[in-house]
């Protein structure tokens, strides 16, 4: 009979076959429920088979590209630990970018709104949302999106937070529809899909809901569509921030200026790429 394996040379394992060192511990650890501290004090521990199979299966699936979050079913953003499945994209860094940029506008220019009323478009898991609740109390805080799997990740990850935030199933602005006492927005912020479909970069990217990855025209189809409705739904003087790809900047600032919108600036992500532009609403239609 096989000794079991150890800890060491179940790492080593997972090594040979592509996966990352630091990727290899988290997943053990994950698996054993001990900390990457632990594992490094015990690699000559060996290891049940329950535990052999499950890090296996788990290392032949990071091998494969699957995201590290959907694995261990969780990621970390702004703070906060947020449940993940393959329903919804993994939270990501560059994305901080436009929570920073919308907390700063919150406790800027709307500080002396008394309960500012915010919305997040396309909100996934509910990083963007959580983050702005958590960051920001006394806003009243909105989240819509159209997928129902991501809903209901993002309903359950506002209850495990206890961080209050209205949700409502649709498509952009219909998501508001039928929803009783919806307010004129002082801020909305989005995140949605900016890859063309041509993108190269897809390739990297097929475990994760290509519906909330690609969008028409070139990326931008989603975008013009939010900038559109927005007078319709901001008040006079309200934000409009969108997260994009580094070379749509441009583009989204002129989107934004043929809808309305003034005093449109653009801020970098923590790799010094232009990542989130936005701007103020000249002129509300809201009838709110």
């Amino acid at each position: 009979m096989n000794p079991a394996p150890t800890v060491d040379a179940a790492l080593r394992d997972a090594r040979s076959r592509g996966v990352e060192r630091l990727d290899a511990q988290l997943l053990l650890a994950h698996v054993l429920g001990q900390s990457r501290a632990w594992l490094l004090a015990h690699g000559d521990d060996a290891l049940t088979a329950n535990h052999v199979a499950a890090f296996g299966a788990l290392a032949a699936r990071r091998a494969a590209g699957e995201p590290f979050a959907y694995l261990v079913g969780e990621r970390e953003f702004h703070g906060l630990s947020l449940a993940v499945s393959n329903a919804v994209l993994v939270p990501r860094p560059d994305t901080e970018t436009l929570v920073d940029w919308a907390l700063a506008v919150l406790q800027g220019e709307l500080k002396d709104v008394v309960q500012p009323a915010v919305l997040d478009l396309g909100t996934g898991s509910g990083a963007i949302a959580l983050a702005l609740k958590s960051g920001c109390p006394r806003a009243r805080m909105w989240a819509g999106e159209r997928s129902p799997g991501a809903l209901a990740v993002a309903r359950a990850n506002a209850a495990r937070l206890a961080l209050d935030v209205h949700f409502a199933h649709g498509d952009w602005w219909d998501a508001l529809a039928t929803e009783p006492d919806v307010p004129a927005f002082d801020l909305v912020v989005s995140n949605p899909p900016y890859i063309a479909a041509d993108d190269p970069h897809l390739a990297a990217l097929t475990h994760e809901p290509l519906s909330a990855l690609v969008a028409g025209d070139g990326g931008l189809a989603d975008i013009c569509r939010i900038a559109g409705g927005a007078p319709g739904r901001l008040r006079s003087g309200g934000w409009l921030l969108f997260e994009h790809g580094w070379e749509q900047a441009q583009a989204v600032g002129a989107i934004l200026l043929q809808a309305g919108f003034g005093d449109v600036q653009t801020r970098r992500d923590i790799e010094g790429r232009p990542r989130c532009t936005g701007g103020r609403l000249q002129h509300s239609t809201s009838s709110l």
